[in-house]
């Protein structure tokens, strides 16, 4: 056992971030390594137990981190996006969540064994999935926009209703099985909960109007909206437990659909601080189980409970809740399976397991291990099903890593169709229906539009490209779209082409910070690109085999020729740039911008061959 909580502290980081770059680096879902790196600590090798360790700050702490990642989930939810997909979001947040507590309940009563008061009180803790474990999950898996949509805004909204529903299931018990001040205590609930929904709402309205306005300046921005998200959710929190959940989504949804730009910047800030506690708090919570606990897993009733949750439960609900609404059958079925359970799930089952133990039900002992069951379970089962369920069923963009590419010129254009041409995804974009008149009469895929608009994020789904290329002739906007879009690409993988060379520019002394990673090499700018295509230079396409190796490439190129990128036999493309010199291996195709000299010699070949034939003839 660890005794230093400082140490204590660097170790849960340490797994919960280290998990999140191994899942990355191996594509395994994320949340399976955390649970597994925090059931390592804590109850097997018994090195650290959060919960003992941190004492009476523990629950604060795991409170204040679900409340702060349930705010940037709900920061997500601007109406725009659900446009299409307001009934079936509607019906499924409502209807569906509804069957989902009935069915349930019924399931951890007569196959879990638990009595009718703990069963209706944790048959609502269990309706939720939350963006704990939804949005890693979709991360992931490149879904379709419209089950991507679907399964963001049920994850986001059904997470303070679940524990709502159980807090009402729990006031509803007390109600019946109590005296007349139980009645007070269920309208105070209502009240309490109508309360958290308005001051979420007004604190998202005090926040725009201060940003807007121009009350708080731009580096205190992000600090002043963590203080006052925490400040709503404690306040609600206080007045009736569990409502807190329900004023940071609502405090979330308000300032999303009030369309500030500055929330914007601060959104990325929030998911880096999402994506942190996430990494820790699961380490916490399943570091802070026992070894009892784990084993009561095994339990027959609570392993058929699982089971049922899993096969029955979820997909019957979801299909009633659906019924004649434009979801395909296809759609409907991935849904109906995708539901894992995260955070909210196990901090909040052990609040009533504390709770019914103390009012004498008994039964409540196994709630701890129920719910770290069903939460492994789907977490695991749907982490792993996601993407080749998605394959199966044709909702998933999954393929080789894309290309989107900013600006539209003679040189794009020529790029854009050699991607297309070795089968990798690619689109060309531009705010001029002239610029992309090259692209359209080619067949090349394009989208008409201002890159950096809001109303882009709406049209375009960018979930199939993993590069992004600014290649227009205005260095200026080639470094703010790198700029911009560096959060969603990765600074690896955004680019822009080198400055040009005229000096009025000046932006030599432009950051690299501020700026994409630079293409090909220095001095390949926009006119030099465009000037090579118009004089007849040519993409060239050449196989690296055993025989012809890269080395012998190199040797043979022209010297004016420009490398531009490796499509690698895997499906990868790896772009030349001054940081990198990536190697043709056997089974890569290098391709480059070379002179036609090579195609004026073929050309004269065939007139000496035509040449000579005709001679022969006579």
């Amino acid at each position: 056992m660890i005794d230093s909580l400082l140490l204590e502290f660097m170790l849960i980081g340490l797994l919960g971030v280290g998990s999140q770059l191994v899942s990355w680096r191996f594509r395994f879902p994320a949340i399976v390594l955390m649970s597994v790196a925090g059931l390592l600590a804590g109850p097997i090798f018994g090195l650290i137990n959060p919960e003992e360790d941190f004492g009476e700050l523990y629950k604060p702490i795991i409170s204040l981190a679900v409340a702060v990642i349930l705010f940037e989930g709900s920061l997500n939810l601007d109406f725009k996006e659900v446009k299409g997909l307001g009934r079936p979001v509607f019906r499924i947040v409502t209807f569906g969540a509804f069957i989902s507590w009935i069915l349930g309940s019924l399931t951890a009563h007569y196959i879990a064994g638990l009595s009718w008061a703990v069963a209706f009180t944790i048959g609502g803790l269990f309706i939720v999935t939350g963006p704990t474990v939804i949005l890693p999950l979709l991360r992931q898996a490149k879904l379709k926009p419209r089950p991507a949509k679907i399964l963001k805004w049920e994850g986001i909204i059904v997470d303070p209703i679940g524990a709502l529903l159980a807090v009402f299931a729990f006031e509803i018990i007390v109600f019946l099985t109590g005296n007349n001040e139980s009645a007070t205590s269920l309208l105070l609930f209502f009240a309490a909960s109508l309360f958290a929904v308005f001051l979420g709402w007004i604190c998202g309205r005090c926040v725009g109007w201060m940003f807007e306005t121009g009350y708080v300046p731009e580096f205190l921005k992000s600090p002043t909206v963590l203080s006052i998200v925490i400040a709503c959710f404690t306040i609600a929190d206080e007045i009736m437990h569990e409502t807190g959940l329900l004023s940071v989504t609502a405090m979330g949804m308000t300032l999303a659909n009030m369309h500030i730009s500055s929330i914007a910047d601060m959104r990325h800030f929030k998911e880096n601080i999402s994506l942190l506690l996430i990494s820790t708090i699961f380490v916490m919570l399943t570091a802070s189980l026992t070894v009892d606990t784990l084993l009561q897993i095994f339990n027959v009733q609570i392993i058929g409970y699982v089971a049922l949750m899993l096969f029955v439960v979820r997909p019957i609900s979801i299909f009633l809740s659906t019924i004649r609404t434009d979801l395909s059958n296809s759609e409907k079925l991935l849904v109906g399976w995708i539901a894992p359970r995260g955070i909210v799930a196990l901090t909040v089952a052990g609040y009533f397991a504390s709770v019914l133990l103390g009012e004498g039900y008994e039964d409540a002992s196994i709630l701890i291990s129920l719910t770290f069951a069903l939460v492994f379970t789907t977490v695991v089962a749907h982490g792993f099903s996601i993407g080749w369920l998605a394959k199966k069923l044709g909702l998933s963009l999954e393929g080789p890593p894309g290309v989107l590419i900013i600006g539209g010129s003679a040189f794009t254009t020529g790029l854009a169709k050699t991607l297309e041409e070795l089968k990798v995804p690619v689109l060309l974009t531009d705010s001029s229906w002239k610029k992309l008149s090259r692209a359209r009469s080619r067949g090349i895929k394009s989208y008409h539009g201002e890159i950096l608009s809001e109303q882009t994020e709406y049209y375009l789904n960018m979930t199939p490209y993993d590069y992004m290329i600014a290649a227009t002739e205005l260095d200026s906007y080639n470094a703010l779209v790198c700029t911009t879009f560096v959060p969603e690409f990765g600074r690896n993988n955004t680019f822009q082409l080198s400055l040009s060379n005229r000096k009025e520019d000046d932006l030599e002394e432009l950051v690299h910070t501020v700026r994409g990673r630079i293409l090909f090499k220095e001095g390949a700018s926009w006119e030099e690109l465009n000037a090579r295509v118009e004089n007849g230079y040519v993409f060239r396409k050449t196989t690296i085999t055993n025989q012809y190796t890269f080395a012998h490439y190199l040797e043979g190129i022209d010297k004016h020729s420009l490398l531009l990128f490796v499509k690698r036999n895997t499906g990868n493309v790896e772009f030349f740039n001054p940081e990198t010199n990536p190697k043709g291996e056997n089974g890569d195709i290098i391709v480059s911008l070379m002179p036609p000299i090579k195609e004026f010699e073929k050309i004269q070949e065939k007139l000496r061959r035509h040449h000579k034939a005709n001679n022969s003839n006579i």
